[in-house]
């Protein structure tokens, strides 16, 4: 794919005619995608993740915009792809669509976004409904993978139609046997926004609500924030979990010595982060995307280190 990452502004053009006048193409870069197992290996995973903009979440630091254009974010996806280690993408159909049509999916695990309607800043925004992708859906592009977000919120009535809506998620999942990702918060309404609670009692509490949901949980997995005392958070669960990188706030050294120590917790599986590697402050996403997978799979750092 190093010729993708070339010419980008060519590929973009590309994509634009493909959508209008060969749309059949997106479903034919499905079916021809290269697959393999979700867990190979040292069994970890690294996703990268990039559903954030269908919810009208846009911004990174102090840029409100950073995310908005779509030709960048593809070709900063397609450069953390590329590079070892990295498992695979959780998106959006418009993202997804994208990068199978740019052939950046083959030999990834893909993870389809459920939930985006939950739009960020919304008076409406605790209630999280179904408007991308179906479990089913899923299943027929031949992807590998559902995520979806569970916010609690016990003064918003929201949530009530949102944990119903999970749970049939979670269930529909199962019977099609589709591994699926929840991604659990308390939630809470402060000056107008909604700001997750992410203290060790809160991430327990969203931790235990989002295990019970559904049918069967066979296929459930969690995706689950970092915070202080992580070895508690674990013991609450006996679900395989994914750590996700948050709101790129702190320094990066300060965010990876935190991943480092959670992923050492029993149980943790491996990273799902968007925004902090694909957005870095020195703007450096291969960096960036090689120490987060130096810390999830420790051949790959030898082979970075020793390159």
């Amino acid at each position: 794919m190093s010729d993708v990452t070339a010419s980008f502004d060519g590929h973009v053009a590309r994509l634009r005619q493909i959508r209008a006048t060969e749309p059949e193409a997106i479903g034919a870069a499905f079916a021809s995608r290269v697959r393999r197992p979700v867990l190979q290996g040292d069994g970890k995973l690294f996703i990268v993740a990039a559903d954030h903009t269908a919810r009208g979440a846009l911004g990174v630091r102090g840029d409100s915009l950073a995310m908005s254009d779509r030709g960048e974010l593809l070709r900063r996806l397609v450069v953390a792809l590329e590079r070892p280690g990295v498992d695979g993408v959780l998106g959006t159909p418009d993202i997804l669509e994208d990068l199978a049509l740019l052939g950046a999916l083959d030999g990834k695990v893909v993870v389809g976004s459920m939930n985006r309607g939950g739009l960020q800043g919304a008076a409406f925004e605790m209630d999280d409904r179904f408007t991308a992708y179906s479990a089913r859906g899923i299943v027929d592009a031949g992807f590998d993978f559902a995520k979806l977000l569970v916010r609690i919120n016990l003064e918003d009535r929201g949530t009530a139609e949102t944990i119903e809506a999970t749970a049939r998620a979670v269930s529909e999942s199962a019977s099609l046997k589709l591994p699926i990702m929840l991604e659990p918060f308390v939630s809470n309404w402060v000056d107008g926004k909604i700001l997750n609670d992410l203290s060790t009692e809160a991430v327990i509490k969203s931790v235990a609500i989002a295990s019970g949901l559904g049918e069967s949980t066979a296929y459930s997995w969690l995706k689950l924030p970092v915070v202080d005392d992580m070895e508690q958070v674990m013991a609450a669960t006996t679900l395989p979990t994914l750590l996700l990188g948050g709101d790129p706030a702190e320094s990066p050294d300060a965010t990876y010595g935190k991943w480092a120590r959670a992923l050492a917790q029993p149980g943790v599986r491996g990273l799902t982060v968007g925004r902090t590697l694909l957005y870095p402050p020195d703007d450096d996403v291969v960096a960036a995307v090689d120490i987060a997978a130096g810390l999830v799979h420790a051949d790959v750092a030898a082979t970075t280190q020793n390159a």
